[in-house]
């Protein structure tokens, strides 16, 4: 979820992508029945693990919460920021529906906050994402990345 809507809010400004360090393997159906109701469509993304992402490379990465640890290289640089959003896995539509109302503001909220600080530009990591995406956007961008444990 918070892959798609960092692509949408940051509108080519945010390259974003998604992961876990102990994905479901799989995007619920709760997942795109909920985003299709924001008019964002999945298709071309898939449940990640934090192994098959430039994690070294993001300017920013957000743990989701969920209690599960979000593990960053030796020497990471960039900003770390926890966002604790419950996991919705497992739970009702309108659970679903919640939780992916508040990914969408935190995304906004970075969005944002990225912006004012002045980089034109960022790459984005966040549950779900596309390796295909990140191979097309080949301009220098800022990276941010939401883990989250399951898609």
């Amino acid at each position: 979820m918070a892959e798609a809507f960092a692509n949408q809010h940051g509108e080519g400004r945010v390259r974003a992508w998604s992961a876990g360090s102990a994905p479901l393997g799989e995007i619920t159906p709760k997942t795109y029945e909920v985003m299709r109701e924001k008019g964002i469509e999945l298709e071309g993304q898939w449940s990640k693990s934090l192994r098959d992402v430039p994690l070294d490379e993001m300017d920013v990465v957000v743990g989701m919460g969920c209690e599960v640890s979000c593990p960053v290289p030796i020497g990471f640089k960039g900003q770390v920021i926890e966002w604790n959003i419950p996991d919705p896995y497992g739970l009702g539509i309108e659970y679903f529906r919640d939780v992916r109302d508040l990914i969408e503001r935190q995304v906004a909220v970075l969005v944002d906050h990225l912006d004012q600080r002045g980089e034109a530009a960022r790459d984005a990591l966040i549950p779900s994402g596309s390796k295909r995406r990140a191979a097309e956007a080949r301009r220098p961008k800022s990276k941010v990345e939401t883990q989250k444990s399951k898609g």
